[in-house]
């Protein structure tokens, strides 16, 4: 069957293999996707039409009274058999204790695990289930993220945060009624997350182009046109519009497929990613409070877009970017991720040993394909990055944060992040490019100064 975004509903996408033009077969494991209204009272006939008979169910404090609460009595209602455990800890955070903790109280009389949540439950339950070679199905009770469908679980361990293999849910259920009530932060954030494909696909063309990485532009178009239907509706959000509530969890589902389709999450996370994963564990080291992940992606998104603006503005000195690499000083690397990531540092330390993202002959053949393709790059980022403006209007309007000073993010953590969270993945993107280019740094600094000089008015 032929992969067609322009005419498929989401339903299209489940129950085929797909040959691509891009040479590969697609498919996704996610068997059922239920996003409406009243979803919640079809759970118990999907159980049962899947031959489950007992569920373990998780929330945490907050989804709980939201929907799994009466979840739980739609199940016993129709006499399937449920336990329910709640995580007592607000905020849930997604780390080796907390996945002791599931593992303490799961009950093993059970054969299915339905999540009640959405981003750090999800990971939790994905990662849970495929490590007990078990399903799962999520219940979201908010369109807040992209994660539903992949097939990664990323959760803290060691300090820092890992993208797990697992494997994508069995079904996705979104009650619409429940989503249009979830808080209006929560609903911004999952518009963040979508907004952030616009700088993913960049930083995706950009490898391809710059290291062949594999890409699909059918794929592409999948992403690209459930971004586009959202930003049709983006008016309409605060009324909580079923239909457009309806068709943002959709862009996340899509977004999702889109991930299991190649087998990662590179149709879906780039920079913007990079940079709120390393928020993120700043946040978790310092002990304060969690933000949203889209909510930071959202941010991410606003910085990435400035940085490739400014990039695209610039003419590109090869010869400066050559000796930079030729003087490359890999202890004051080393240093400089002990200062910047902390307890984590070491992780990020063996990681580089490994991949070598900075080795100075690489960056070198890198640079000679970059210097080649000059002009498609440049054409690249100005067909696929939208305008600063777009990103902040979407974000101002729903009242969401546009600056990382907003979180709490001070100028320095910002040109930080611009600087070292490229190094927490082995994923070349826009941060990795502007360290080829021997740009990195000077650009961290001046878009630092932007958005401090942004927030002080």
């Amino acid at each position: 069957m032929k992969l067609m975004p322009e005419s498929f509903s989401i339903h299209n996408y489940l129950h085929h293999s797909f040959e691509c033009s891009c040479g590969r077969e697609h498919h996704t494991d996610v068997e059922k996707i239920i996003i409406a209204q009243g979803a919640r009272r079809q759970v118990p006939e999907l159980v049962k039409e899947m031959g489950y008979t007992h569920v373990f169910m998780i929330s945490d404090t907050n989804t709980y009274p939201a929907a799994a609460r009466e979840l739980e009595e739609i199940l016993k209602e129709a006499k399937v058999a449920c336990t329910s455990y709640m995580i007592p800890q607000n905020p849930v955070v997604p780390d080796e204790y907390t996945m002791g903790e599931l593992l303490i109280h799961f009950d093993h009389t059970s054969d299915l695990i339905i999540g009640v949540g959405t981003g750090t439950i999800n990971d939790m339950c994905k990662f849970m289930s495929s490590q007990m070679g078990m399903e799962y199905f999520i219940f979201a009770t908010a369109p807040s993220m992209d994660g539903f469908a992949s097939v990664g679980a990323p959760l803290i361990s060691g300090n820092l945060k890992i993208t797990y293999d697992a494997h994508v849910p069995r079904a996705i259920i979104g009650d619409v009624d429940i989503l249009a009530q979830a808080p209006m932060n929560m609903i911004a954030a999952g518009v963040a997350d979508v907004l952030g494909k616009y700088t993913c696909l960049c930083d995706w063309h950009m490898s391809h182009i710059i290291n062949g990485e594999y890409f699909c532009p059918v794929i592409e178009e999948m992403v690209r046109l459930a971004l586009a239907k959202m930003m049709g509706q983006v008016k309409n959000i605060k009324e909580r519009d079923p239909d457009t509530i309806k068709t943002i969890m959709e862009a996340l589902v899509l977004t999702g497929i889109a991930m299991s389709f190649v087998g990662n999450s590179r149709p879906a996370s780039g920079c913007e990613h990079h940079m709120s994963h390393y928020w993120e564990m700043m946040f978790l080291f310092q002990g304060r409070p969690a933000v949203l992940h889209g909510t930071k992606v959202g941010v991410g998104t606003a910085v990435a877009v400035r940085l490739y603006k400014e990039l695209a503005a610039r003419q590109m000195d090869y010869e400066r970017a050559r000796e930079k690499a030729e003087n490359y000083d890999v202890h004051w690397w080393e240093e400089n991720m002990r200062r910047t990531y902390g307890i984590a540092a070491e992780g990020v330390i063996d990681l580089e040993k490994t991949e070598g993202k900075n080795d100075p002959e690489q960056v070198e053949k890198r640079l000679e394909i970059i210097e080649e393709h000059e002009d498609e790059i440049r054409k690249t980022i100005e067909e696929l990055v939208p305008s600063l403006d777009l990103v902040q209007k979407v974000l101002t309007d729903l009242e969401a944060p546009v600056n990382p000073l907003e979180l709490g993010i001070d100028r320095d953590m910002v040109a930080d992040s611009i600087m070292v969270a490229k190094e927490v993945r082995n994923r070349y993107t826009l941060l990795q490019l502007l360290w080829d280019l021997g740009l990195l740094e000077e650009m961290a600094q001046k878009t630092a100064d932007y958005f401090e000089a942004a927030y002080r008015g």
